[in-house]
Parts: C-alpha cells; structure tokens; sequence
C-alpha cells in the first residue's frame, strides 16, 4: 500500500474535488492519513460542471468516506472569464478559490485547501489554474511528490477507486474555442449532446462547440463503430437534437488541450 507524508502538520484539509481520479486519489490519501473526520470534499458548482459529473463526484466521496461541501461559483459573471481567452481557467479556479476562502474555510475550521494537481499537468504550459492556485496558497501534495498520470490512476486502482478508470472530463467551457464567448446556452449544449453520446455507448469523448457545427472527438475505437449505421443516425440525431444543425466526427480522435496548447505554444 502507498505511503507518503504529504499533510504533514495540517490538522483539518479541504480538497477541492471534481470526482475526477487526480482529486480522488488526493481525497483518498488525505482521509487515510488525517482521517475522514478531518477532511472536506470541496465541490465547484455552475453551469460548466455536467450533472452526471456531480453526481458521480458525490458518488466517489461516498465511497472514500468523506463529507461533501458544495460551494456555487460564478465565473460566468467574470468578463475575462466569459471572453474566453488561454487564461481561461486562471479566472475559473481564481473564483472556486475566493468562493473556498469566504465560505468554506472558516464554516469547517480549515488549516489549508489542496487541489489535485499532477507532475505531468504541473508541467504543462496549458493549465493556467495552477497560478490562480499558488495566489490562493492553496496546495498541490500529489504534484510536490512527483505523482505523475501514470501514478495516479495506479494508486486510483491500488484504492480500488470507482472512478479508477474514468476518463478526464474538462470542464463544459473547454468544448468552446478559445475568444468565442462562453455562455450558459452554449454549456447546455454540450452537455445535452455529450450526455445523449453517452447514453448511446461512448465513454470518452469531447463534443467541441462550434456554432451550428458539433465536432466530436472519440477514440480511434469508438470512431470505427461511430459511422456505421444505425448507430451513426442515431448519433446525429442526439446531436441534433442539443441544438445543433450539424455533427462532424474528428479523424484525430480525443485532443487533451485543443483549443489551448496551439495559442500557449505560439506565444
């Protein structure tokens, strides 16, 4: 079994939890060293997280053992935030972070916040959250231990964790190209044809918003399967039927950071 002292000299901690595995396995490791008692699950709640994704993250923290708090933020009334630009996410966990620091730490006595970054996104020059992080004093244990992917989803599996091999699920606001507004509209729809995507067999998958176009990316598997039909009819249907005119299939398949990673690169 893992073991590591990663909250060394904290008495009661606040994960900031998606149900995803990076803040899982944190979560996980944070109640088997301080105790269940003395850690919170922290749970960021707007019209960027998909229902099914908070259902799933109350699920995990059931599991794990853990109390969760939610915590309703509201960068969709932040103009940097809503513009949409590579720095979109800085504006997103700047507000999870304030909403953290006014309302959850001192309901629930807390020492300090973590968040579930790894040393592989630790590294990555598309992930400007971690800023907004380090401005919030708000701790990063499994990326300080040198946990990278591959290490994490070991000890989600060694913990025998029901996300273990979920897929990453990025906020909704990452389906929409960067400098195209983000707005609640735009969410619904994403999240109306990923959630009927996934009510026809596909697990991961990104439906990236492009005004009446639906581009939708799937693994090379899933890709095979997706033209054919009855199955490709029904996919446009689902599609369609979120708002949609048009649904078009990627070719590269699943891209983790496709709308940032070209301007950050660039720049």
């Amino acid at each position: 079994m893992f073991t590591m002292d990663l909250f060394s000299g904290i008495g009661r901690l606040g994960v900031a939890f998606s149900g995803g595995v990076d803040s899982s396995v944190l979560l996980a490791l944070a109640v088997r060293e301080l105790g269940p008692d003395r850690v919170v699950a922290i749970l960021g709640v707007s019209p960027s997280l998909a229902a099914d994704e908070r259902e799933g993250a109350h699920a995990v923290a059931r599991f794990i053992g853990v109390a969760v708090a939610e915590v309703n933020t509201f960068e969709g009334e932040r103009d940097a935030y809503r513009a949409n630009g590579p720095d979109r996410c800085f504006h997103c966990k700047d507000e999870l972070f304030t909403r953290i620091a006014d309302e959850v730490v001192t309901a629930y006595r807390l020492d300090a916040v973590a968040y579930g970054e790894n040393a592989d996104d630790a590294r990555r020059a598309d992930r400007p959250g971690g800023r907004a992080a380090a401005a919030h004093r708000v701790l990063r244990p499994l990326a300080d231990a040198g946990l990278d992917k591959a290490a994490v989803r070991r000890l989600a599996r060694e913990f025998g964790l029901p996300c273990a091999d979920k897929p990453a699920a990025p906020c909704l606001a990452s389906r929409i190209p960067h400098f195209e507004p983000v707005s609640p509209e735009k969410l619904a729809q994403v999240e109306r044809a990923e959630a009927a995507l996934r009510g026809l067999g596909f697990g991961d998958l990104r439906v990236r918003h492009h005004g009446d176009v639906a581009r939708i990316e799937l693994p090379p598997d899933d890709l095979e399967r997706a033209v054919r039909d009855p199955l490709r009819s029904r996919l446009r249907a689902a599609v369609l039927a979120a708002g949609f005119r048009f649904a078009a299939l990627d070719v590269a398949g699943v891209q983790s950071g496709a709308f940032t990673l070209p301007l950050v690169r660039r720049g």
